[in-house]
């Protein structure tokens, strides 16, 4: 086994206690033993699409992006068709304070007024989406890096109300240049993910005057996997999956028992609009949604292609 850094390690022992190191070159029985039991999984996913929506520390350490890079060739390679979204909060927050602006947030979204959503779209259409698309093709993939405004791939409307997160009684607020999506086109997406290219997408989006709008990465990345009406929708967190009242991982959750784990309290906090988000795009046609843990390497093939994954599952029905 490689040396691992004690970030690295850290991970490890917060995560399910799988093999990691895919460089790492394994016994021959091992080898037949990992394809047995991926193959399954490499014919199930086989030219479907999987949205993927790649953010928190994941990001920001180079050893996971490096890892998180070469899954993806890995699925492109194996026939699926993989459509990366990422987020960029931190990049952007960094940016915002090197300007010298301050970073203000209301309910979770950040408070984005005209000179912000342009740093915004720098930083996330320009920096990240750049690196992620060089970082793809480092690894021997064909990455192409757009934005929700090309070909409007995404249009949507600016946020004017959200709930009271006390109360969810639908509040009046002002946010500035933040939006949700409207409507989704998703022919550009189609087109670059049925060749031999790799769809690297920036949340940020039109609307129907043409003005520029924030998008939450997990907004952006479930409107577009239930329009593409993706096999799966991943998201990276920064966190091992959604945990039970003893905090222990729980992997696989029906649409039913996530409600009652809502109304009862176990899911709290920022988890809930999470789990809400996962239950409205399984509703919308898409097999699963993962909850998955970002500080896994290689998290992405161990969750496609295992039966252990790395994180929560929602699901219509167990095992469906």
């Amino acid at each position: 086994m490689s040396a691992k850094s004690t970030d690295d390690k850290k991970a490890q022992q917060a995560a399910p206690a799988l093999p990691t190191d895919l460089e790492a070159a394994p016994s021959p029985h091992l080898q037949a033993r990992i394809l047995a039991e991926a193959l399954p999984h490499l014919i199930r996913y086989d030219e479907q699409t999987v949205v993927i929506k790649f953010g928190g520390n994941a990001m920001g350490d180079q050893a996971l992006a490096e890892a998180f890079a070469k899954d993806i060739v890995y699925l492109k390679l194996s026939g699926v068709n993989p459509v990366v979204v990422h987020g960029g909060g931190p990049q952007i927050a960094s940016m915002l304070k090197k300007l010298g602006f301050k970073s203000e947030f209301v309910h979770g979204l950040r408070v984005t007024d005209k000179p912000t959503v342009e740093i915004v779209e720098m930083v996330l259409s320009g920096s990240i989406n750049k690196e992620i698309v060089a970082a793809i093709n480092r690894q021997g993939g064909k990455a192409v890096g757009i934005s929700g405004k090309d070909a409007n791939l995404m249009i949507a409307k600016q946020i004017t109300e959200m709930p009271d997160p006390e109360s969810n009684i639908m509040q009046a607020v002002d946010i500035g240049y933040v939006g949700d999506p409207v409507e989704v086109n998703p022919y550009i997406v189609e087109m670059i993910a049925r060749s031999d290219l790799i769809p690297v997408i920036a949340p940020i989006a039109a609307s129907r005057d043409g003005q520029t709008l924030n998008i939450n990465g997990d907004t952006f990345a479930s409107a577009l996997a239930a329009r593409l009406k993706a096999k799966r929708l991943l998201l990276l967190t920064d966190v091992a999956g959604v945990l039970d009242s003893s905090k222990k991982l729980i992997r696989d959750l029906t649409l039913d028992e996530a409600r009652a784990m809502i109304r009862d309290g176990t899911i709290s906090g920022g988890m809930i609009p999470k789990i809400e988000g996962c239950i409205e795009v399984v509703e919308a046609g898409v097999e699963g949604v993962s909850i998955i843990d970002g500080r896994v390497p290689h998290c992405v093939l161990l969750e496609l292609f295992t039966e252990h994954g790395v994180g929560t599952i929602v699901r219509r029905k167990r095992g469906k």
